[in-house]
């Protein structure tokens, strides 16, 4: 599955904070989450994702940023703020946390997930493809799990 989302996305958050059955798909071998930054996340805090995943926190940082609602646009992802989110997700090496979020490879990154997103059609969050099939928006946690049982049906798991 790819999950395009934004961090200040309210219904990306209530998604992330409601559907941990997804991860359950994870955890059996069954559903590959990819993450990608939204075409409509050009303001977004996305770098600091890719930031997280250089260390291997993608995940942690991710359920940290989502923890709560977040207003878009109020300062909850300030710098302090977002360093904040790493020390909580339990990211050690801040200095590198910062250095990669200001880097050409996050931003080139971001570029790249924001092209994808758009050469797919996406423009709102949350967007999902689960093998090709689109799913737009907050759809009940049903809408994924027949998606995702029908992925693994047609490759034989």
């Amino acid at each position: 599955m790819i999950e395009y989302s934004d961090f200040q996305c309210l219904f990306c958050g209530q998604f992330a904070r409601k559907t941990e059955l997804l991860r359950s798909y994870v955890d059996k071998g069954v559903l590959r989450i990819e993450w990608r930054s939204s075409p409509s996340s050009a303001r977004s805090p996305s770098r600091p994702r890719w930031a997280a995943g250089q260390q291997k926190e993608f995940w942690e940082f991710h359920d940290v940023a989502y923890s709560k609602p977040r207003e878009r646009n109020a300062g909850e992802f300030s710098a302090e703020n977002l360093l904040t989110m790493a020390r909580e997700a339990g990211i050690t090496d801040v200095e590198r946390f910062q250095a990669d979020m200001a880097s050409d490879k996050a931003r080139s990154a971001v570029q790249r997930d924001q092209k994808e997103g758009y050469n797919l059609g996406v423009t709102s969050t949350p967007a999902f493809l689960i093998n090709g099939r689109p799913i737009l928006g907050t759809q009940p946690t049903a809408a994924f799990k027949e998606a995702v049982e029908a992925a693994a049906k047609t490759a034989g798991r």
